[in-house]
């Protein structure tokens, strides 16, 4: 009888666990779509990497479009060409839009969808969905993702990478309605910058 009620109740923890991960997973990608949709997204955010990096900013997303704003830079991709200015040099570097010269944390931060395994909690702050990277992975080991359990927004996502964590707080989330002319690089407003060219 022992023996059976361990199967029993491994069996049904496994159950448990399927449905949990397939319902974390689900409103993941959720809101993971409403972020990186064909339509765009905008959000302001607030990064802290261990205490050792902090910049908080806005980012407009559509495609593989985006342009930031924070405090020291700017950055337009229209998905060919990436323009970032350094606001206290006057300068604009120009890369290529994929190239992964433009930031040394880009990399880091890749995300595949099918990578990880997912699991969901309730939580004071919100609904608290925990993924962790699969054997192999590249990119992000590890994260908590925080959602709104009224709009299902993102509000707050905690990343292991390596063996450190970043901290991202999101806030005026704003999904659709993000016009392609966002994404087009202002050049007459920085004639008086440098341009330094680091396309392959």
């Amino acid at each position: 009888m022992l023996i059976v009620s361990l199967v029993l109740m491994a069996t049904g923890v496994s159950a448990q666990e399927n449905a949990n991960s397939r319902q974390a997973k689900k409103m993941f990608l959720e809101t993971y779509h409403r972020a990186y949709s064909e339509h765009g997204a905008s959000m302001h955010y607030k990064v802290n990497i261990a205490n050792l990096y902090k910049t908080e900013g806005t980012i407009w997303y559509k495609g593989k479009k985006s342009k930031y704003v924070s405090k020291n830079s700017l950055g337009w991709n229209d998905g060919v060409t990436s323009y970032v200015t350094k606001e206290k040099k006057k300068v604009v570097e120009i890369y290529d839009a994929n190239s992964k010269k433009k930031s040394k944390y880009e990399d880091k931060f890749k995300f595949e969808p099918d990578n990880y395994n997912y699991s969901i909690a309730n939580g004071k702050e919100g609904y608290i969905i925990t993924i962790k990277a699969k054997k192999g992975a590249d990119g992000v080991k590890e994260a908590r993702v925080v959602l709104d359990k009224v709009t299902r927004e993102p509000k707050h996502l905690k990343i292991k990478v390596a063996f450190i964590w970043a901290n991202i707080y999101i806030s005026d989330f704003k999904s659709g309605n993000i016009d392609d002319n966002t994404f087009v690089f202002p050049r007459a407003q920085y004639s008086s910058y440098k341009f330094v060219d680091k396309r392959d």
